[in-house]
């Protein structure tokens, strides 16, 4: 069985976050916890809120065993580039890009056969 859990519109730009999504990615749920909470990046803890968030769907929604579940999904994808404008010499302004990210992450649990 599995648990899905999706952090939409993270203020963080999506190459930031792969990083440490690549990271946890077919571990289990508490190995992918202790090299998330040893990172320095804010990244590393967006991406342990929505990790957490998926553990809690398993338990709760699906009546799973927390200690038993891998991440057997995860990825980033991107959301909505809001455009701004950063003022430059002699009046001039370029146009730049704030970046935002989808996280959706999926624990199942290692009996499955899958």
């Amino acid at each position: 069985m599995e648990a899905k859990a999706i952090a939409k519109w993270i203020h963080r730009s999506p190459r930031k976050l792969r990083r440490y999504v690549d990271l946890i990615r077919n571990t289990a749920v508490e190995e992918a916890r202790a090299v998330l909470g040893v990172q320095a990046s804010p990244a590393a803890a967006d991406v342990l809120k929505c990790l957490n968030s998926a553990v809690a769907n398993a338990e709760n929604n699906h009546d799973m065993d927390p200690n038993e579940l891998v991440v057997s999904y995860a990825v980033v994808d991107h959301g909505l580039k809001t455009p701004h404008l950063r003022p430059r010499a002699r009046g001039r302004a370029d146009r730049y890009y704030r970046k935002t990210s989808h996280i959706t992450i999926v624990v199942s649990d290692e009996g499955n056969g899958e």
